[in-house]
Parts: structure tokens; sequence; C-alpha cells
């Protein structure tokens, strides 16, 4: 089982993104020429998120974005934060924040939709949320001119640290509210 168990800690270190246990088992049924079960992935996975979990290591496996990556310990937040700091020219704006949480909230949606929403442009929120790719083009929508129709990506949900749309908190202005017109009857 260890030798499983290496190759799968391996597989996860080096993926550039969370790796799934079906990627997992592809990898190591075309590595060993034999089909190696889920149970064995998962019990191997379990058994590596329980070895990190040990105070001698700064980072853990989590599941996170479908798959399985290792991560710093939130321990190491002090130390992770001033490099954070260094590099933070490659951080979102303020603009580019509002954009994208508008468009994970309300994906599908297209460019005017945004604008009408934030009440100016948004071509270059939505130029960089493009170029970092934490939002991709689902289609085009049915309507005049057939505007092209923003959605979040994989690359969003990595980043989040986040499994699907409704892991996202639930904002307090979208919830409707009975009888908000006139006064509570008891």
């Amino acid at each position: 089982m260890n030798f499983l168990l290496n190759h799968i800690e391996a597989l996860i270190f080096c993926s550039p993104k969370p790796i799934t246990i079906e990627d997992l088992v592809g990898c190591l049924k075309e590595m060993f020429e034999a089909y190696i079960p889920v149970e064995d992935v998962q019990l191997a996975i379990e058994s590596i998120k329980e070895k990190f979990s040990a105070d001698d290591f700064s980072f853990e496996l989590i599941e996170s974005g479908g798959g399985y990556q290792f991560l710093t310990k939130p321990a190491y937040q002090a130390s992770i934060g001033i490099l954070l700091k260094q590099q933070s020219k490659k951080r979102l704006s303020t603009s580019a924040l509002e954009t994208l949480a508008i468009i994970a909230y309300k994906q599908p949606v297209t460019k005017s939709e945004l604008e009408q929403i934030r009440g100016v442009n948004c071509d270059y929120a939505v130029h960089k949320l493009l170029e970092k790719e934490l939002v991709e083009i689902k289609g085009k929508a049915e309507t005049v001119g057939k505007p092209m129709l923003y959605g979040t990506s994989q690359q969003f949900m990595d980043y989040f640290g986040i499994n699907s749309l409704k892991d996202l908190p639930t904002p307090k202005d979208f919830i409707n509210e009975e009888n908000t017109i006139g006064e509570k009857k008891d």
C-alpha cells in the first residue's frame, strides 16, 4: 500500500490544479498497466490526509475544486501573507472583484447586464478576469446581437477553494423577504 500511496502523493503534489480521483485512477492504470480500484485510491488519500495532518508538516491534503491538492496550513498564514503582499501586483482590483462577484452569482451573464448592475463600463474588468482565467465565455445569448455570456471557470473554483457554486455564501440582498410592504401580521 505504501508504494501506491507514494505514487498518489506524488501525483497530487505535482498537479497544477486539484486532481480528481478519476484522474488519479487513470494515471495509475497507465503506470501499472492494471486497474487500481477507486476504493484503494480513496483509502490511500485518507492515509495521506492523516499523515500530513501531523504538526511536522506545514501543508495538508485538502479536497477543493472537485479534486485534491496540498495547501499550507493556517498556522503559516503570517509568513504566506508576507509573500502574497510582495506579489500583490497580481491581485484583482476592486472593480474586477465586483464584476467577478456579479458573474459568480448571476451567471451566465452578458457584459451589458454586468454594466447595468454596476452602473459603469466593465470592458477592462471582464478582460482582466478572462486573462486570469477566472471567468470564461459560456456561449452567446439568444437576444439581439447575440452577446457573449460569461460564467466562472474551474480556475475560479480552485482560487476560492470551493467545490461548486452552491458553496458560495448567500448574499442577504438576494433573499426575497415576505411581507416587505405593510406590517407583519401575527
